[in-house]
Formats: structure tokens, sequence, C-alpha cells
């Protein structure tokens, strides 16, 4: 490789090796540019008018951590077995959210590939991991990425990662890469001594990228870039687009479509289907939308409003933005048409939100009722099954799985995982680790959360906490849970009325008792029936009906009745 690096401002760019330093060419375009041939494994870092050294803009490795130098790597050179992967469409999906440093004890792409075969048995279709590319410290949640280009050193870097995507085609499962693109974290991030890649603009993270200001073209070049470096190079299936709704841009041709139509062009070249799947959580269908209707085309996009329904009804939870879908009746209007909040005037934001979710179908949607950010954002880092118990987690796992848009799962939802997700961070620098705690505090307790839950991301304690305990998988609550789990996931995959259906209020039908508590979603043959309610429940059934799964032992169909007790679901086929 010859490096080369983009500094339109500099007056002097020079390349540091072992070897010592040496200037670099002014090229086109703001580019400066080494002739010599740096070879796999050669560390360097640039100079910029006599500062720094600082690691590559576009580094691929750094093996030392955010302030060190960066590495050159061949991952064209690594021996992929794939060749024959496609990735199942969407529309046949469930998605498994995971985290590789809390995933496994060692927490590394090495280890994580130990625990593939039982992600397969249990059914999902597309392991989605969390942001890797290289952050500040050894463990973090990944979303203060710095070197976008670099999976981080502690998790196995470059050849750890093309293993583990390896590995999970190999076991017929697709993967979904978390990528940041609204800001850059607040620790060794060095773009903005090479050239202008920010913008006045600002996100509730950090200052926004300069997607539309001048100069703004070689930034978008960066980051499509390297959105296709992880699909070509890793082979990844698909990124997730974190907060894709606080990328700040008002160009004509926004980022995010600009962004689909390379990565439209590169499934071309490489002829597998490749998605991006935005996250919002502002009821927008533009984002999924295809460009001649005014969107960006991508293929999908996260719908919190779902998780909001779901938990409050199980939850009974008011506070903050659960005050806005507190009944049954949202629920259902979740599940049959996407958006609750479509246009209404929301208390929680004390003002209009959202739009409805018109001409696109549940292909579009990815529910869920647990995800890293609605466990990990809480004060105690609680997963549902520690607030309403195994039995009301089977009911959410039921729900989801009978809905008609894309269900994806938060790693350990499936067997009710002892262990919570914190919030977590370790920072070189003691200052700024109390400041995010601060910080942290500050924004928990206005959403009406007791101050003394909330864990100092620092302590070594809040990341081991985090990790998942397997060996919990076999004992009862956590086994029945899991079979539950698995057992729903198959029917999802066996029937075809299950899958993915127009949102638009026709394809699936819901019967709901708010004051009781119970809920039924029909679709074709098959019922869910779902008694979230403190008394028993006997709807009546066909002398034909059969029962297919239940939740508890104590379900049964008699004298024409289905006898479903409180906290229990169940589903039947109508002949």
């Amino acid at each position: 490789m010859k490096p080369r690096v983009w500094a339109p401002h500099a007056q002097r760019v020079e390349l540091e090796i072992a070897l010592g330093r040496e200037p670099l060419r002014r090229g086109a375009n703001g580019y400066f540019e080494s002739a010599r041939d740096c070879p796999a494994g050669t560390r360097y870092a640039f100079l910029v008018d006599g500062e720094g050294p600082f690691p590559d803009p576009r580094s691929q490795f750094q093996p030392l951590g955010v302030h060190g130098p960066s590495e050159v790597v061949e991952v064209a050179n690594f021996a992929w077995t794939d060749a024959g992967f496609r990735a199942t469409p969407l529309a046949r999906a469930v998605l498994y959210e995971l985290h590789v440093g809390t995933f496994t004890p060692l927490g590394t792409f090495e280890s994580a590939i130990e625990r593939l075969d039982d992600l397969r048995t249990l059914g999902v279709t597309h392991v989605e991991v969390m942001p890797v590319a290289e952050f500040s410290g050894e463990v973090g949640w990944g979303y203060d990425g710095v070197d976008l280009f670099a999976p981080h050193h502690a998790y196995g870097g470059p050849v750890g990662l093309a293993r583990f995507v390896d590995a999970c085609h190999a076991r017929g499962l697709a993967v979904v890469l978390d990528v940041v693109y609204n800001h850059l974290g607040p620790v060794g991030n060095y773009l903005p001594r090479f050239g202008p890649y920010f913008s006045q603009g600002s996100t509730p993270w950090g200052q926004a990228p300069n997607f539309m200001g001048p100069h703004s073209d070689e930034v978008r070049a960066f980051f499509i870039d390297n959105a296709l470096m992880w699909l070509r190079d890793y082979h990844f299936d698909g990124l997730r687009l974190d907060a894709a709704d606080a990328i700040v841009d008002t160009s004509a041709v926004h980022f995010l479509e600009h962004l689909q139509r390379a990565v439209t062009t590169l499934e071309g070249e490489v002829g597998r289907p490749l998605a991006l799947i935005a996250e919002s959580w502002i009821n927008d269908p533009r984002f999924v939308s295809p460009p001649e209707r005014g969107g960006f085309g991508l293929a999908a996009h996260w719908n919190d409003d779902f998780h909001y329904a779901l938990h409050a009804a199980l939850t009974d939870e008011r506070h903050g933005y659960y005050q806005d879908v507190g009944s049954l009746s949202a629920l259902a209007k979740a599940v049959c048409r996407g958006y609750v909040m479509d246009g209404g005037y929301s208390h929680y934001r004390r003002r209009s939100y959202g739009r409805p979710a018109v001409g696109i179908g549940g292909e579009r949607l990815v529910i869920y009722a647990q995800n890293h950010d609605q466990v990990g954002n809480r004060a105690g880092g609680e997963r549902l099954s520690h607030i309403t118990g195994i039995e009301r987690a089977k009911l959410a796992m039921a729900i989801v799985m009978f809905s008609p848009s894309v269900p994806m799962l938060f790693q350990g939802e499936e067997w009710g995982c002892s262990r919570r997700f914190y919030y977590f961070t370790r920072h070189a620098d003691p200052e700024l680790g109390a400041a995010i705690h601060r910080a942290r505090t500050s924004e928990l307790t206005t959403f009406g959360w007791d101050p003394n839950l909330i864990r100092d991301p620092q302590e070594a304690l809040t990341f081991s906490d985090s990790c998942l305990a397997w060996d919990e998988r076999d004992r009862e609550p956590h086994a029945g849970l899991l079979r539950w789990t698995q057992r729903l996931i198959a029917l999802r995959n066996q029937r075809p009325e299950l899958g993915v259906a127009p949102l638009d209020g026709r394809a699936v039908r819901v019967e709901l008792d708010e004051a009781a508590k119970t809920f039924a979603i029909v679709r074709g043959e098959l019922t869910l029936w779902v008694n979230a309610g403190s008394d028993a429940w006997l709807p009546a059934c066909a002398a034909e009906t059969e029962l297919l799964l239940a939740s508890r032992d104590e379900v049964g169909i008699t004298g024409g009745g289905l006898s479903l007790p409180p906290d229990t679901a169940a589903i039947t086929r109508r002949a």
C-alpha cells in the first residue's frame, strides 16, 4: 500500500515509519501521496504542518488504540470460504443483535464464533453486530468510534472480524454491522487535523459531519467508502445506520440517498444482496420510500414505536415516551399499521409527531421487544424479564414473532438472561469518565429514574456484570423461555401467513379487551391469544380448533373454549 491522505488546507504532510520521516508529494484535490510501497504489517502515521504524528484517517488497524500508529493490513488476502453464500431476504429474516465484548467471556470475534451454532439452532437468520470501529478504551458500546475503517484491536482486529463473518456465513447466518455516520467519539478523533470533515451543525453526541458545506464531496466519499469497505472487503450483508435521523444534511440529494445509490451499485458488482437499515425514531417512511417518491430508498428502519407500545402494555410504565402509548389499542395499532404516533399529538414531546406509514410494508420495519438502547439506557440496565418476570417475557416474544414486520432479538433475550446490560466505558482519562457519568446521570434522572440506580460506566463491574451468562440457559425458568423462543421462530419460518404483510390495517386482525387486558392477533388460520390480565380467560373455540403452542402447560381446549390463565399466551390453528 502506498500511503495517501486528504489534507486540503495543509502546506506539508509527512509520513512517519520505523525508518524515519519523509515528505509526501502533493497530488490533486487536496491529497498527499507517498511513492513508498508499505507492505502488510508496516506501522505508520502522518504529520500535518509539523503537528502529530496522527493515525491515518482511513487506518485499517490501530493495534495500540486510537492514539497509536496505523498498521497496513491486506484484508483482500484473507482466505474466504463463503463464495456461495446469499443472505436471507429481510422479508423472511429474524435478526439477533449482539455486542462482541459481552457476548462471550473473552469478548472477541474468535470467541463469538464458538456460540454461532447456538444462534443457528435458535433459528435466527441475521446477526446484527453493534459497532466495531476502533474506539477509545478496551471496552465500550462502540458508538464513539473514531477510526471508522479499523476493526477494534481488543476484539481481534481485521483478521478476527473476517474470520467471524466467514464463520457466520458457513452456518447460514447473514451479518449486519452497526455503523455511526452522525458523529465521531470525543477521544482520538484526529479528522479535524487533516481537513474540514465536520460542519457547524451538531448532534446530541457531538459535531456533525460535513455533508453539505465546502469540501463535502470528499467528506461524503470518506463515509461512503467506509460503508462499501465493510460490505465489500469484510463481506457484510448489510449495515445498520445508527441514529440516521440525526444526520445533518439539507442537500438536494441527502447523504442517505447518495449512500444507497453507491450500495446498489456495489450490490451489482459483488452479485449478492446488500441491505441498509436505518435507526430512526421520528416515524417517517421517507427513509424506506423510493427516491421517486421523495425517499432515501433504504431497505428498512428500526421501529421504536412498536417497542414503546409493547413495553408499556406489559409493564404499565408510563413515564417518558411510554406515556403516549399506554394502551392495548396502541399496541394493536403498532402491530397492524407500524407507527402509533403517525401525526397525532405527542404528550411526551408536546407537539404533533410522525406521519402514517403509507405505502410501506412490514418488510420495511424492524421490530423488537428489547434492544441495546431500550435495555442499556435504563437506569438499572434491566431486561424485560427483570421487570415483568419470565412468563410475561414469553408474551412479548410471541407478539413480536406474530407481527407482520421483521422481528429482532437482543442477545440473551431468548432465555431471559439474568445479567443486566449497562452502559459501560473504559476511557484512560478519569476526568472524561467522570464527566460522562455526570452527564448520563443528569439525563436519566430527568426521565424519572432514581440516580442511585445508575452505575458508573467506568467501573469494571459495570462491564463484567453485562456479560451473558450462557451457563444458565439449561436451568429453569430460562430453559423454558428458550424452548418457547425456538418454537415461535420455527413456527414463523414454517407458516407463510406469519411473515411480513402490508401495514394497511387489513392484513392482520386484532381483537382486544382493554379492561381485561386480553389480546388476540389473527393471521390466516392462526390466532395468538394473550392474557396479560389477572383473571383466567376462556375464549370460545370451534370444535376443529387445534392448539399448536402454549407458554404454560395448564393451557388446553375443553368444552369449546381455550383455557388461558393470567400471563399466558397460546397459538391455535383453525382447521
